[in-house]
Parts: C-alpha cells; structure tokens; sequence
C-alpha cells in the first residue's frame, strides 16, 4: 500500500499500518480509486495538489503564477482533481478567483485498487517514479542551498541509508514504530503551532535565534527489498 503524505513522498507501507492510522486525528488521508489514481498522474495536477497540501487554500490564479502557468490550464485541473475528492473549493470567491483547499494531507492505494487496469497500473507506476524524482530534486537544492543555512541547521541536517536483513513481520513492524514516532511529533509541533497562533504558550511570537524558529523539514522514508527477485 502506498502512503503519500503531505506532498510528495512515495512509501510503501503494509496495509496494518495505514489501518493503525486511519483514525488518526493528526493526519487525514484519501484512499485512492483507479479513476483517481490515472487522475492524479500528471505533472501539473501533482503539483497543484502539493503545492495546497503545504501552503494552503490558494485561487487558480495565484498558483498559477506560483506554477509558472497559465490561469485557465489551472482551473481545468483543479477541477479535475476534485472530481475525485482529492481538492474541493472553499466557498469564497468566484470563477478564477474561487478558492481551493486540499481535502486530506495525504493519499494512498492499494495494489488490488489498480489489478485488471493497465492504465491504472501505469498510472500507479508514473506516479512512484515521479514522486522518487520529486525528493531528488529537493535534495539537490537543498545541497546548493546548504550554505546559507545557520551551523545550527547544518550539522542536523543529512542523510542515512541502513542494510537490514527483515522478514516481512519484522519490516512490518518497523514502519509502525517508524510511523507512530513521526505522528506524534507531527500531532506536538501542530499543537504549539496552533498555540503560538493564538498567541499563548511557549512559542508565541517571533523567537530571533534561527536555530528555535521552526522551519518545514523533509523527511524521506523508502523501504525495498534489495534485489531482483526473493532469493
């Protein structure tokens, strides 16, 4: 099963761990249909998409001019994306103007959701290589950016990869722990967010040391098995 979190990430969790988050009250997430899945895989559609999911309700026409496109091309596609749940307009404004918002933070499918559709498959398929292509190019320009980032930043900042011989109980397992970790950081940094909004609590106001001020970070999670085929 695919869990495609706020944006762009592509990664394979079992299907026990999406059901642990389903009910989830940090995280909200679509499953996916065949029709919605050949929706979605396309460049500017994906990008319309992300591009709500991190900054919010936004007109066609401001994110057309953040996209690089033309107006009307951009209201096609929300509309498209709609179609299939995956945005829904806000109720304020009108024609171009209207506002859009992201339905959920995040999307996912299952494999049985695309068996017996070769255009839902290929669609599926874009789709994980796309979203791959996605995060390295995040991390490039994050590597000619890195400079301008505080030491503070810089030294956290990086990058792991780890061989492990699993079963697939035990990879099973993993991504749960994996999953529960960075729900619960993700449900703490939401709260003091929606706090120092309202102005009361730790972490109202502006903080002047960079290093406190918190700032939107990339995690990247893709487990595979290594290999051809099972040996």
């Amino acid at each position: 099963m695919q869990k495609l979190c706020a944006q762009l990430v592509c990664k394979l969790w079992v299907a026990s761990v999406r059901d642990a988050s389903a009910d989830s009250p940090v995280w909200r997430s679509i499953q996916l249909t065949a029709t919605a899945i050949r929706v979605l895989a396309h460049p500017l559609r994906s990008r319309l998409l992300s591009a709500l999911r991190l900054d919010g309700p936004a007109t066609a026409t401001g994110l057309a001019e953040r996209l690089g496109t033309n107006t009307g091309a951009t209201s096609y596609h929300l509309r498209k994306l709609a179609s299939v749940g995956l945005v829904e307009e806000t109720g304020e404004g009108r024609g171009r103007e209207r506002w859009w918002r992201p339905t959920t933070e995040m999307h996912d499918w299952t494999d049985d959701a695309i068996e017996g559709d070769p255009d839902a498959k290929a669609a599926a398929g874009w789709l994980r290589e796309h979203y791959v292509r996605q995060f390295v190019e995040r991390a490039e320009h994050w590597l000619a950016h890195h400079d301008a980032w505080p030491l503070e930043w810089r030294r956290l900042a990086g990058s792991s990869d780890y061989m492990l011989e699993l079963t697939t109980t035990q990879l099973e397992a993993l991504m749960q722990e994996l999953w529960a970790v960075v729900t619960r950081v993700h449900a703490e940094t939401t709260a003091a967010a929606e706090s120092a909004a309202a102005g009361a609590g730790p972490g109202s106001g502006e903080r002047d040391d960079p290093a406190e001020r918190p700032q939107r970070i990339l995690l990247f999670l893709h487990d595979f098995p290594d290999g051809d085929r099972p040996r």
